[in-house]
């Protein structure tokens, strides 16, 4: 499908790109689906899951590439489009645009981000009960009629989780 700008990508003399293109797209679809955060875990994830060996299609007795080989011919599929081409021809799959909407969908990824549950939110000024001891939890709290903002509150265990 994209073989033409697969080859365009890589100079005709001299060996073929270890790895090969398609190799680096289905690890990259990897990285995506399974939210893998950065490129050294990706390379160890293939080390030892042999769902993620099978599709990316390196054999059960191969290696998998160094992280900065992958981020080196990544960058190369980034920059010659070919990652956008790929995404555009999965797209325009009959099977795939089944399952596409035109629907709006929005997500606030701070909200994510904080690791602070409202039961460790403490006042500034100490006067809160101490925290649990044992199990690692927090004690039930009633937080009805309760006055809260950050500028009273803050985490111990996540500062820069915000009410």
């Amino acid at each position: 499908m994209l073989e033409r700008e697969f080859a365009a990508l890589y100079s005709p003399i001299g060996r073929p790109s270890i790895p090969p293109p398609e190799k680096l797209l289905r690890a990259m679809l990897l990285q995506a689906f399974y939210s893998i955060r950065s490129e050294r875990l990706l390379m160890e994830r293939l080390e030892y899951d042999l769902l993620f060996r099978w599709f990316v299609g390196i054999g059960v007795d191969n290696t998998a590439w160094d992280h900065s080989v992958f981020s080196k011919n990544r960058d190369r599929l980034l920059e010659g489009d070919i990652a956008a081409k790929f995404l555009a021809a999965v797209l325009a799959q009959p099977k795939v645009k089944k399952l596409l909407s035109s629907d709006h969908f929005s997500v606030d990824g701070t909200l994510i981000e904080a690791w602070a549950s409202m039961k460790s939110v403490k006042p500034k000024d100490g006067s809160g009960e101490p925290p649990a001891q044992g199990g690692g939890r927090n004690a039930d709290a009633d937080f009805h009629g309760q006055k809260r903002s950050n500028d009273t509150h803050a985490s111990p265990t996540d500062p820069d989780a915000r009410l």
